[in-house]
Formats: structure tokens, C-alpha cells, sequence
């Protein structure tokens, strides 16, 4: 039987990793929220009456990454060396992207701790801007790349 979630008996199960490899392990994710002017203006001037809008988002985005086992139920808690979070600002839009970058040496890969970085990073925003604009817009969250690992690398065809 294929090793996946699911054990000979047909329940969920934790899959077995350790006959895997330490591997150096890194993979970056990205998203975006697009938000109306007062919001907008609020994170870029630093004028939100809920403090610093990005720095928070890092350090929620970080934790987030370092309690990806207690948030998707059959995720293994990893050692994680780094994790990077920067945003990128496109006032045409009133949209911020926020990349995510997850570097481990495991046995697993990292792409979901990076995936929910952004996403809980995104959703900080959410939350301190929401007294300005209910309806931010969450949106292409998505696993740009991956390294290290038996499956290999991965690289989405629209990286840049």
C-alpha cells in the first residue's frame, strides 16, 4: 500500500517519516490582500489605531509557522531553522502581497507551515484593518516553491 494517510484497516493515521532522510528543507509561499483606501492608507502610513499592521502580521505569521502540527491534524511538528516573512506594497492597488519563506533540516517538508504563515499573516491584516474595510479581499494564496525532499523540487510556473 502507497504510504499515505490512510492505514491498511482504512483509518487516518500519522505517517511514519522515520526511515526518511534529514534533508534541508525550504519552501516559499505567497498571497494577498487587497483592501479600500482608508485601510490601505492606515498600513502604509502607519496610521492604524491597532499599532504597526505589518510587523504584527510577521510575528503572527511567524507563530503561525511554528504551530502548524496543532493546526492541521496529521502535520508532524518539525524543527524549524528559519522563517522569513516580507510584504510587498502596490499602491495601484491597494493590494499587499506577503511572501512566505519556511527553512527546516528534516525529515518532512515545510510547504504547509509556509502556506499557513501567509494565510494567518494575511488574516492579522484582516483583523487590524477591519474597523476601516469588512470587505478585504484575501486572495492567490499559493506554494511558489519547494526544495529538498525524496519528490524533488518544485517550482510554480508563474514564480518570479
Amino acid at each position: 500500500m502507497k504510504n499515505n494517510h490512510i492505514n491498511q484497516s482504512g483509518n487516518l493515521h500519522m505517517i511514519d517519516i522515520s526511515s526518511k532522510d534529514v534533508t534541508t528543507r525550504i519552501a516559499r509561499a505567497r498571497g494577498s490582500i487587497i483592501l479600500n483606501n482608508d485601510a490601505f492608507e492606515s498600513v502604509v502610513t502607519m496610521n492604524n489605531k491597532k499599532g504597526d499592521v505589518l510587523n504584527t502580521a510577521r510575528i503572527s505569521g511567524i507563530n503561525a509557522v511554528k504551530q502548524t502540527a496543532n493546526l492541521i491534524p496529521l502535520a508532524h511538528v518539525i524543527p524549524i531553522n528559519s522563517v522569513t516573512i516580507d510584504f510587498n506594497i502596490i499602491e495601484s492597488e491597494n493590494k499587499i502581497n506577503c511572501s512566505v519563506s519556511v527553512k527546516s533540516d528534516g525529515k518532512t517538508g515545510v510547504e504547509i507551515e509556509s502556506l499557513i504563515g501567509v494565510e494567518i499573516a494575511l488574516m492579522t491584516i484582516y483583523d487590524m484593518c477591519k474597523y476601516l474595510d469588512r470587505g478585504m479581499k484575501i486572495t492567490d494564496i499559493k506554494l511558489l516553491s519547494k526544495t529538498g525532499g525524496k519528490s524533488g523540487d518544485y517550482l510554480a510556473k508563474d514564480y518570479d
